[in-house]
Formats: structure tokens, C-alpha cells, sequence
């Protein structure tokens, strides 16, 4: 698809700053749906808003839809099938339930409408026409590597870890995230697409935090409670991560000893990483993300072109970059000082 093709599959931070938009038409004729998961979290705050820009710039009809909360499937089906009543030409969709969505999904591509998954792929990932999404996998390997190298491998082997995982579902970007986490962090991860499966005794447990800050508090206190020595909390988003650090601070963990994790780049977090709370995160860009899904259902609607995935992908991938101020030999990444220029929400 050639309006894709001025970022480079690893999306660096660079290109996303730099990068040039593309001209067009005026056409109010096509319409474009955008449906995320709720419409509080920051990260889909910021992809509301980018979708908006870009419709706005290109003369398109935009309309955007939430789910009441994180796993209200039923919320988006009930989105999907106005969107197919209205005429819609494309829809952008961060489902809640990747399996139990695909249905309506397939309803609106039978009715001639684009559908492009946004940073969480469907099951399976070709029940959407493309899927615009960060290397989540990629995401998780990049903090689990961290918390190796800022442990050192003999004190790893003696680590004590919570993950704070966001559904008993186990959406994809879930899914992906924890597994990349474990390989990252020398792990043996068993069935990759599966999570729960793993038997590395250093593991205290799994809880569910739905991705919200009270997920991660309750869910950090109940790791807690199993295990006081916990030195190592992998959080599926920054919000869990802020609840997990107010777990610790509350059971008098906050003095350094314990290294959290995280995944999302929100300027919150960034903070949080600034301050000390968040050891690191995996920096997403949701704003490219939802422009460039705009881009693509215009560009089909004009032309019938498809979105083509990055290169040794099934997904078109926009981009990742570790933020730390603790860096870690051999492992790329930017400072909080310098992400605080990225960051979003």
C-alpha cells in the first residue's frame, strides 16, 4: 500500500517524528469507524485522537465508538453492526474479545467494508483484512532482557516474579506480551500463544488486572501475599504498573528492591519511569498507529488497494523503543528525558 511505505518496518522513533503526511482529496463521501476497547484509557484516547486528525485532514467522515469496559464484547458487536447500517467503508477495531468478535467481523467484510485490527490481532489474525500493530511480542522480550541484564544471570536465577496480565481471555497483545516477557527474561515458555503452561519455579503467579491501576493493585497485593519476596513484576500496561507500585509501597516494598516492568510509552508512565517507579517500558505509538489505519481504508475506498504486512510479518508493524534510565549493556534504548518528546496521553 504506498501510503505505507515512508516507515520502515522497525518504525523508529526518527522516522515517526519526521514523517511526512499525504495529500488528498476532500471526499466526505467515505466514512470511517473507529472502535476501541473503552474510551478512558489514555493509549485509546490517543488513537481516538489520531484518527480524528487524520480524517479531518482528509476530508473523510469519522465516527468513534467504545466499549463500556476492557472485555465488553458485546459493546463492539453492537458498534460493528451500526457501522455496517451506516455505510461505513472501513472500521478500525481494538477488540476486547479477539475470538468471540470475529463473526460481526466477518458480517462486515461480507458487506464490502474494510476491517483493520489495531494493535490487539483477531483469532486468527487473517479474520481481519490487516492488522496495524506494535511487535507486542517484541514489546514483552525487550523488558524481560532488561530485568535479566539489570539483575545480572546468577541473581536471575534466584528471581521471584509476579506477572499482572490483563484477561483470563488471554487476548493476543495479552498473550504476546507475557511470553515475550519469560523469553526475554531466559524463561521457558512452552506454547508461545498460550500463557499459563510455563513451570519455572521463580514464577509466584499469574493474576488478572484487566489492564487498570485498582487491577494492578489488588492483583499485586494478592502476589504478595504468596510471596513477600517478589523482586520482579512484569505488568501488561503502565496504569497496572502504577496500581502494582502502590501494592509494594503499601507492603514496604518501595525502596529499590523490587524492579518493575511495563508496556506502553503513555506519558504518565514515562513519568513513572522518570521518577523511579517503572524500572522500564516498551514505548508504542497508538496516534501513527490509527493514522495510518485512516490512510488505508481511504486509500481502498479510492483505489481498492490493500495494506500490505512489514516483512517477515503478518502484521504491518509500527514500531517499538525501550525507555530506561538504567540501560543496559547491548540492549538499545532512549531515556525518559528523551521519550517524554514521544509519549502520548
Amino acid at each position: 500500500m504506498k501510503t505505507l511505505n515512508w516507515l520502515g518496518a522497525a518504525g523508529s522513533a526518527a522516522a515517526l517524528m519526521l514523517a511526512a503526511p499525504t495529500a488528498w482529496a476532500q471526499d466526505d463521501d467515505i466514512l470511517v469507524g473507529l472502535i476501541t476497547k473503552t474510551d478512558t484509557n489514555p493509549f485509546f484516547a490517543k488513537m481516538r485522537e489520531g484518527a480524528a486528525a487524520k480524517a479531518e485532514e482528509l476530508g473523510v467522515r469519522f465516527q468513534a465508538f467504545a466499549g463500556k469496559y476492557d472485555g465488553d464484547n458485546d459493546t463492539q458487536i453492537t458498534a460493528i453492526e451500526n457501522l455496517i447500517a451506516a455505510g461505513a467503508d472501513g472500521i478500525l477495531l481494538l477488540a476486547s474479545d479477539t475470538k468471540a468478535i470475529v463473526p460481526t467481523v466477518q458480517k462486515a467484510r461480507d458487506a464490502g467494508i474494510l476491517v483493520i485490527a489495531l494493535d490487539t490481532p483477531l483469532e486468527p489474525i487473517d479474520a481481519a483484512d490487516a492488522t496495524f500493530a506494535t511487535d507486542n511480542f517484541l514489546a514483552g522480550e525487550m523488558i524481560g532482557q532488561w530485568a535479566l541484564g539489570t539483575l545480572g544471570e546468577t541473581a536471575a536465577q534466584e528471581a521471584r516474579i509476579a506477572f499482572l496480565d490483563a484477561h483470563e481471555s488471554q487476548p493476543t497483545v495479552d498473550v504476546k506480551r507475557d511470553q515475550g516477557f519469560m523469553q526475554g527474561f531466559g524463561i521457558d515458555i512452552k506454547n508461545p500463544d498460550r500463557r499459563g503452561d510455563e513451570e519455572d519455579p521463580r514464577i509466584v503467579g499469574h493474576e488478572m488486572a484487566g489492564g487498570s491501576e485498582v487491577g494492578g493493585r489488588d492483583g499485586m497485593e494478592t502476589l504478595l501475599q504468596k510471596d513477600y519476596d517478589i523482586n520482579v513484576v512484569y505488568t501488561i500496561n503502565e496504569p497496572t504498573a502504577a496500581g502494582a507500585w502502590e501494592a509494594l509501597k503499601g507492603a514496604g516494598k518501595d525502596d529499590g528492591s523490587v524492579l518493575i516492568t511495563s508496556v506502553d510509552g503513555g506519558c504518565p508512565g514515562v513519568r513513572n519511569v522518570q521518577d523511579g517507579v517503572i524500572g522500564a517500558t516498551s514505548m508504542q505509538f497508538p496516534l501513527l498507529m490509527a493514522s495510518l489505519g485512516v490512510e488505508a481504508v481511504v486509500d481502498h475506498a479510492r483505489n481498492g488497494t490493500l495494506p500490505a504486512p512489514s516483512e517477515g510479518l503478518d502484521f504491518y508493524n509500527t514500531g517499538v523503543t525501550l525507555v530506561t534510565d538504567r540501560p543496559v549493556e547491548g540492549l538499545d534504548s532512549i531515556t525518559s528525558e528523551d521519550a517524554l518528546a514521544l509519549c502520548w496521553g
